[in-house]
């Protein structure tokens, strides 16, 4: 079932997510359902708080950066209770946007390789190190489980240059190609 993504303005979006344990009622079908959302909104990442879940739970999917990064194309993972355990000090600039802040894109400066730890949806746990662009989704991704989104990271300047649409966008102002759901 596709489900409506909340965007900027709401609550839930600013809020650290919960743990997630093996128990957390319908998780199977909340993954299914999380997928199928991503799909219908052509987004390379979706974390749980984004469809009103605030637990520390978010999915990938880099196939849509494959024709220049041959190795996305099966970059799919399900990440729960994920930590970033290391940071290269190296960074890199690209231009992001959210499925949580429709028409935004910004140049966002991210380090350009992590390692995580996470388990994926049988509990099993895995420690990764990535980069590039597999490393920017899950790091964007993370900081919806920690309650912040991209336009955090930008210099107060964009911010200030966004503010109006941003402001728009919590009176319920959005305008997306998929379902949108505000909440305050």
């Amino acid at each position: 079932m596709v489900l409506p993504i909340y965007i900027y303005g709401s609550t839930v979006l600013k809020r650290k997510a919960e743990q997630l344990t093996p128990d957390y009622p319908e998780l199977r079908q909340l993954i299914s359902d999380m997928r199928e959302t991503l799909a219908n909104a052509d987004g390379v990442g979706l974390a749980a708080p984004q469809v009103g879940h605030s637990i520390r739970l978010f999915i990938t999917d880099g196939a849509p950066f494959k024709d220049k990064n041959p190795e996305l194309a099966t970059f799919q993972r399900v990440m729960i209770n994920a930590e970033i355990l290391e940071y290269s000090k190296e960074t890199w600039t690209f231009n992001e946007g959210c499925l949580s802040v429709p028409d935004i894109h910004e140049d966002v400066v991210r380090p350009v390789k992590i390692r995580v730890c996470y388990l994926d949806e049988n509990f099993t746990e895995h420690d990764e190190w990535l980069d590039g662009i597999a490393a920017r989704i899950v790091l964007h991704e993370y900081d919806h489980i920690e309650g912040s989104i991209f336009t955090e990271k930008l210099s107060p300047i964009r911010r200030k240059m966004i503010s109006g649409k941003l402001k728009n966008m919590a009176r319920g102002k959005a305008s997306a190609n998929y379902k949108t759901k505000l909440e305050a």
